[in-house]
């Protein structure tokens, strides 16, 4: 995301080496920043904001006695779920829009928690005397050392090749071009790099961040995730790379902050833009092939390889601000090297197809993608699969707006309920059932305990919310619940909720 966390200053990260501007919209971009834009990682509500828990935020399920998917501490073997509150101390959030933002995975642009951008301010001044410059020297001397010694080395054993002949064999020069398979990775990467760019957004203060992008259709449209440009979406700047080196201003057609997906649209797009395939996410196999691309602490146009780790893994991610609205998940789970800076980027499959958008990371470090102590990639990224951002995109570019489908009622946050358990009274002194909603009409009650939607086990609050929005208003999903120890199951055809608010 492109936001500072905890409001930490968020130092420059490396950036790319420039690139030349050859685009008609060039001339009136700024130079792009130093720092890449931050990305989104688990990280914690501060204490203090509103609807902070008072002990620890609410995180992605865990394993007992494993450490949890947000990098806070190690599972309490018999109560998963999704942070370390004590019962009563997470407020209740609607299993719809808006829940409160948990202390969760930062997004992977190095903004914040659960996503991943880099972000970027003033460029820090660059040392003029001491350390900086003799470390300078000695690496230059170093460098020349190298080279006479590999000169002399060279000259040695040329010399050792003439007088008793070399057994090295080279291939013929006119062997021609190295023929590599579509399937390959050096294959799917030269097909897909240039249909991802670097996205630059700043907000109309200076401040910022880097992610990437995807071409989504012919039009002009990329997708990305919301905390990718939300600095830009209030009258910033918004800016889009391609590998080639042309840049191209952009603006926001739409964002939607529970899903964490946005759509902007080039401006002056060129003609010849070849969207991505997309594939199918629900036939994704654990064990399967991943190619992640993006531009990981500013580095843009990196691939990186790994597999599916996991399928339908519960992720609650935000910025860690007061003011930022939570994003929720049921996330492809990657071993593909995912840093600040890769938010927003396309997961691949080993055909080359999008089966997620990559969005959020867990972090050793206390801090969250974009503070002093921002991290980089342990090998738990998290990505939005596409078949559920292929439909929140296409709502964003027909209306501008998301639509979130809802069962109406308040689930509570806290960890320990071995399901997402209904509270007695929602926000604000609402009532805990809408009257008249889905679950009013289905049956459930203040206190009820939902432990399934059709076969997905339900541990919390939290992955209730990510299971529901996986689906679109209208489906009808079965619902398991305890009530006074008994259980019993009831049908309930999903309501709706337009935008974020």
């Amino acid at each position: 995301m492109s936001t500072e966390n905890e409001g930490t200053a968020v130092p420059p990260a490396p950036s790319a080496p420039p690139v030349p501007v050859e685009s008609p919209a060039a001339s009136a971009q700024n130079a792009a920043p130093e720092g890449g834009a931050p990305t989104a990682q688990i990280p914690s509500v501060p204490p203090g904001a509103p609807g902070a828990p008072e002990q620890s935020p609410a995180y992605a399920s865990m394993s007992p006695g494993t450490p949890d998917p947000y990098g806070h501490g190690a599972g309490t073997p018999g109560a998963p779920g999704y942070g370390s509150g004590t019962p009563g101390a997470v407020p209740a959030a609607e299993a719809g829009w808006p829940p409160p933002p948990p202390a969760t995975p930062a997004y992977a642009d190095g903004g914040g928690a659960g996503g991943w951008g880099s972000s970027y301010g003033q460029p820090a001044p660059k040392p003029k005397n001491g350390r900086g410059g003799l470390v300078a020297a000695i690496l230059v001397a170093a460098l020349v050392a190298g080279g006479v010694g590999g000169g002399i080395g060279y000259s040695l054993a040329r010399g050792n090749d003439s007088s008793t002949g070399s057994t090295t064999v080279s291939a013929p020069s006119n062997s021609g071009d190295v023929k590599r398979a579509s399937g390959t990775v050096a294959g799917v990467a030269a097909k897909a790099l240039p249909s991802t760019v670097t996205i630059e957004a700043e907000s109309t203060n200076g401040e910022g961040g880097t992610g990437t992008g995807f071409v989504f259709d012919k039009q002009g449209h990329i997708l990305t995730n919301n905390h990718v440009v939300a600095d830009a979406v209030d009258g910033g700047k918004l800016t889009a790379t391609f590998p080639d080196g042309k840049k191209y201003n952009a603006e926001v057609v739409g964002h939607a902050q529970g899903y964490d997906v946005a759509v902007i649209k080039l401006k002056n797009a060129p003609s010849d833009l070849q969207p991505l395939a997309l594939g199918n996410s629900d036939k994704v196999a654990v064990g399967d092939s991943t190619i992640a691309i993006g531009a990981p602490f500013g580095l843009s146009n990196t691939v990186t390889t790994g597999i599916i780790s996991a399928k339908n893994r519960p992720v609650a991610s935000s910025d860690g601000s007061s003011s930022s609205k939570a994003s929720y998940m049921s996330a492809l789970q990657t071993d593909a090297s995912i840093n600040p800076g890769n938010s927003g980027g396309p997961l691949l499959d080993a055909q080359g197809s999008v089966i997620g958008i990559n969005s959020a990371i867990q972090s050793t470090s206390g801090g969250g993608l974009g503070g002093s102590s921002q991290s980089g990639s342990i090998g738990l990224g998290f990505a939005i699969p596409i078949n559920q951002a292929k439909h929140v995109a296409q709502q964003l570019i027909k209306t501008g707006k998301p639509v979130y489908p809802v069962i109406g009622a308040s689930v509570s946050l806290e960890e320990g309920t071995s399901g997402a358990k209904i509270t007695e009274q929602g926000a604000s002194g609402s009532a805990a059932v809408t009257s008249g909603g889905p679950a009013d009409k289905a049956g459930l009650k203040p206190g009820d305990v939902i432990t399934k939607l059709d076969d997905q086990v339900i541990d919390s609050g939290p992955t209730l919310i990510g299971e529901i929005w996986t689906h679109q208003p209208g489906d009808t999903v079965k619902l398991t619940y305890t009530r006074d120890g008994k259980v019993r199951t009831t049908d309930v055809t999903l309501g709706q909720r337009d935008g974020d608010s």
